[in-house]
């Protein structure tokens, strides 16, 4: 009798273990979905296509002030509106908890962009408006540095059935603008 259970103890651990690696290699992301390729300006970071987050440094000398106001005009140069701003470090400070440095979210929208989307698929309006973080955390050489973040709308769109063609290419648009918006914010352009 033992034996019988020592086997089959043994055959569901080697089951388990097979299926294990089975879901580690279909969770493995490594190729970009080629539908939903964003072209990514020279100089800045290749999108990791598994992760939904896209983020920049803020360039040495650029300040706070000077990205939050970069953001806005050139954000509503580029027909975005800014409808919702979080301060989550500010929150935090009031209930007496330190947020270790800056730590916002910004929403921004753009209609035409975003509709495209919403037409074919009105579920997408759970990732609306679209989010932009800006952030402190420690670089590579122990230093604190203020970066800016997205939620990447493409990496989004991959939470819908079936998207339609016009979907993948308002993603694309609007991922594209919003990297381009945090790269000239990174910068302190206007």
């Amino acid at each position: 009798m033992q034996v019988k259970l020592h086997i089959k103890s043994a055959l569901l651990m080697s089951m388990l273990l097979s299926l294990m690696a089975c879901q580690q290699q279909n969770e493995v992301v490594v190729d970009k979905p080629e539908a939903l390729a964003v072209k990514v300006p020279a100089g800045l970071p290749a999108v990791d296509y598994s992760r939904a987050i896209y983020e920049i440094p803020v360039q040495e000398g650029v300040t706070h002030e000077d990205v939050v106001d970069s953001l806005q005009s050139i954000s509503e140069g580029m027909n975005f509106v800014n409808p919702a701003n979080f301060m989550i470090g500010e929150h935090m400070l009031a209930r007496d908890q330190s947020p270790q440095g800056v730590l916002e979210v910004r929403a921004f929208c753009n209609l035409s962009m975003g509709a495209e989307i919403m037409m074919d698929h009105p579920e997408f309006v759970v990732f609306a408006p679209c989010r932009v973080a800006l952030y402190e955390r420690q670089d590579a050489t122990g230093n604190k540095q203020l970066y800016l973040g997205l939620d990447r709308p493409t990496f989004d769109l991959q939470s819908i059935k079936n998207p339609t063609e016009r979907a993948k290419k308002a993603a694309i648009q609007l991922e594209e603008a919003l990297i381009d918006i945090i790269d000239k914010a990174s910068k302190g352009d206007f």
